[in-house]
């Protein structure tokens, strides 16, 4: 009987609904273009040379060659319907006013940012090579280097949420919730029962989520119970049976603020599994930042500016800024910077990306790193080898339990080489490792939401925060080597034993990953 309940839940889920819709119009189009393919000789051609046309845009546009290779072949394997599914899905060429507006939410950045240059200056005479890879998040974000003031480091996902409940109940003016995934259990309705307490006190409470990241964890309609609290919600880019790349950028943040004085960001959802009070993946091993103060300003003005490009509102930025006069910052003085960033899958840079690869390519002595998924292209994949080949000590632990079969398959496909090159692979035994940590020497460290994905560096809206000769370095090399000490080194006689299939089904999906 459970089973029959489970298939016609998920039959008649609005995720199951909305992708048959997907599917029919899918169909329709194959369809269509088969059927005067096949029936008309000069419609035939035409679709031969439209492709043609698509392989040359492809190749002369400035993607990622992993990203031109997967939709080059895809287009070559299919070249009759190839060009259609590429217009639809593949064609990141932005209508001219939506580039205006992507372009001016960078000046709208720099301009209500604090300045830049002066910490900048202090950084390059203490580190020459950490002050470019500051600049380059400048440059291409707007987000500037801050004093590193008051920040804290949380190893695990029930600490965060600790400190997340005490600041909550701390709210004077407002809370910011953002979100990929909500699902209802302790942790959220935790989370909710403090924004409604908040709401009646007159704290302004907006919250954004994901409507693909939380289509299966929230209950139909539960949007208009959260309305119904008091809460200004948006449920970011709507998840409808439309042919669009834009169905594919999903906000993939995870942010709460408080009165503007307190950020946190890490890899933590608002869900049971994450705190683990919910067993779902074995022990989940997740981490988050908290800031306080004028460096938790970045992470406010980056929710805000979402919200107002998201709905068209306009909003007053300089409204929500700490000014410092209610609940004084209360953490002991820290040394070094911090610059917290957004990145974004509208712009044309992958800074992100970029900035791991300026970590690992200016490392001299180690790079440790844990990720949930390890599904690089060639740039990454070169870079990790080439720094063990130097002698840099790199290492990286991944999941051992995994949540997408498919993805944890890519993941184990770049074992192999890179091993050969000297990088050391673990796998995080008790369960599942969901924290997206890189540091470096002791002297830079960088987390937030971001994974080791296609997804995460050129789909999704993410967040990260680098901290430059900060403490915040020693305590996540620290936790790294905990968690080191409880993985599974794989050798790499390991990472060659896979059967015909899964070696066949590897091949399959390192092409098709870039539109994974």
């Amino acid at each position: 009987m459970r089973i029959f309940k489970k298939i016609f839940n998920i039959l008649f889920s609005r995720l199951f609904l909305v992708a048959l819709m997907l599917a029919v119009q899918i169909a329709v189009v194959i369809g269509l273009v088969m059927y005067f393919s096949q029936t008309l000789f000069y419609v035939y051609l035409l679709f031969h040379i439209l492709s043609i046309v698509a392989v040359i845009g492809v190749f002369s546009n400035n993607e990622n060659p992993s990203y031109k290779m997967t939709w080059i072949m895809s287009i070559l394997i299919f070249p009759v319907i190839g060009w259609a599914f590429y217009l639809m899905f593949g064609n990141k060429r932005m209508p001219h006013k939506l580039q205006q507006r992507i372009d001016a939410s960078l000046e709208d950045t720099t301009r209500h940012m604090p300045d830049h240059s002066r910490n900048a200056a202090e950084l390059t005479a203490a580190d020459e090579h950490l002050a470019l890879q500051s600049q380059y998040i400048y440059n291409i974000s707007g987000y500037p280097l801050l004093e590193n003031k008051a920040a804290a480091y949380f190893p695990i996902g029930e600490q965060i949420f600790e400190r997340m409940l005490r600041e909550l109940r701390k709210a004077k003016r407002f809370i910011f919730i953002e979100y990929f995934i909500i699902r209802p259990g302790k942790m959220w309705d935790t989370v909710f029962q403090i924004m409604k307490e908040k709401v009646t006190e007159g704290v302004e409470v907006w919250m954004m989520y994901d409507d693909l990241g939380s289509i299966n964890t929230l209950p139909k309609g539960y949007d208009k119970i959260i309305r119904a609290a008091g809460v200004r919600l948006h449920v970011f880019n709507p998840f409808r049976p439309r042919l669009s790349v834009i169905m594919n950028h999903r906000d993939h943040r995870k942010l709460t603020i408080v009165d503007g004085r307190v950020a946190f960001c890490g890899g933590i959802n608002l869900a049971d599994e994450y705190i683990n009070a919910y067993d779902r993946f074995g022990h989940w091993k997740d981490t988050g930042v908290m800031l306080k103060g004028e460096a938790a300003w970045p992470l406010t003005f980056m929710f805000l500016q979402q919200w107002q490009f998201s709905t068209d509102e306009f909003i007053d930025f300089e409204k929500y800024r700490w000014s410092g006069e209610t609940a004084p910052v209360r953490e002991p003085e820290a040394a070094g910077f911090v610059q917290p960033f957004g990145d974004s899958p509208l712009d044309k840079f992958n800074v992100t990306e970029t900035a791991y690869l300026n970590i690992i390519s200016r490392a001299t002595k180690y790079v440790y790193i844990t990720t949930p998924y390890l599904v690089i292209d060639n740039d990454m994949e070169t870079a990790l080898c080439s720094a063990a080949q130097s002698g840099i000590d790199v290492r990286i632990i991944t999941p051992y339990i995994y949540d997408k079969w498919f993805v944890h398959i890519l993941t184990r496909s770049h074992y192999s080489q890179l091993i050969k090159s000297g990088v050391k692979i673990y796998e995080y035994t008790p369960g599942f490792m969901h924290g997206k940590m890189f540091v470096a020497d002791d002297n830079v460290c960088m987390g937030g939401t971001c994974n080791m994905d296609f997804r995460s560096f050129y789909l999704h809206f993410e967040c990260s925060v680098t901290f430059y000769h900060s403490h915040i370095a020693q305590q996540v090399k620290k936790d790294i080597l905990d968690c080191q000490a409880v993985s599974h080194l794989v050798t790499l006689e390991e990472s060659k034993i896979a059967p015909v299939h899964i070696r066949v089904l590897r091949a399959i999906l390192k092409l098709f990953a870039p539109l994974m």
